[in-house]
């Protein structure tokens, strides 16, 4: 497959970019500033902006599917994410790419209660304001006609961790659970490969 992934220059977008390559798959590294990425190997990198659908739609013609781990610090977070997926749809529909795999975030998935993860008792707010965000970039997408998956981690990462090659789709989202980035790779092009959720949130942890 001929895979794009947004955010490459990210842990999580690194990942992605090193798992698409070890399964054979052509791969475009997409950052905001190639110089800055020379020691990304096993893709073609280029420069894009994942807030621009124009840009995301030249940089993404002529891929099977997409992946995104992008974020911007530097931006409030709501603006982020919210302009980043009405990008990311318009963008990917005009160069007819139709599968997107979106890097998650936990606090926005259902915990044990059935309630947000975030809303649950005892839940750390502090970064509160990022959660909203990547929620309101999740509305967005439901409202696009790609077909999308929202892969998170059932909790947080595991920092220090190596790749296990293993995972597992969680019930619900586990502030206790931690999982590497190598191995939330596997989940994210698994899903671009050979989509199992459609237009769907889904939670991963260790297996």
């Amino acid at each position: 497959m001929n895979i794009v992934v947004f955010g490459a220059g990210g842990r999580a977008g690194r990942q992605a970019v090193a798992e698409a390559h070890r399964r054979g798959h052509q791969v475009t590294a997409v950052v905001r500033d190639p110089a800055r990425h020379s020691d990304l190997t096993g893709a073609r990198v280029v420069a894009g902006d994942v807030m621009d659908a124009a840009s995301v739609e030249q940089v993404a013609a002529g891929h099977d599917a997409a992946v995104s781990a992008a974020a911007d610090l530097s931006v409030a977070p709501h603006e982020f994410f919210t302009e980043s997926s009405r990008a990311l749809a318009t963008g990917l529909a005009g160069a007819g790419v139709h599968r997107l795999v979106v890097v998650g975030l936990s606090s926005v998935t259902p915990g044990a209660s059935g309630a947000l993860l975030m809303d649950e008792p005892g839940y750390p707010n502090e970064y509160r304001s990022f959660g909203l965000g990547h929620a309101a970039g999740l509305d967005e997408l439901r409202k696009c006609d790609l077909d999308w998956a929202y892969v998170a981690p059932a909790g947080d990462f595991d920092h220090e961790g190596t790749r296990t090659g293993r995972y597992r789709i969680a019930e619900h989202g586990d502030p206790a659970s931690r999982i590497t980035y190598a191995d939330l790779a596997i989940a994210l092009i698994d899903e671009a490969e050979t989509p199992r959720h459609h237009r769907a949130a889904v939670s991963v942890r260790e297996a």
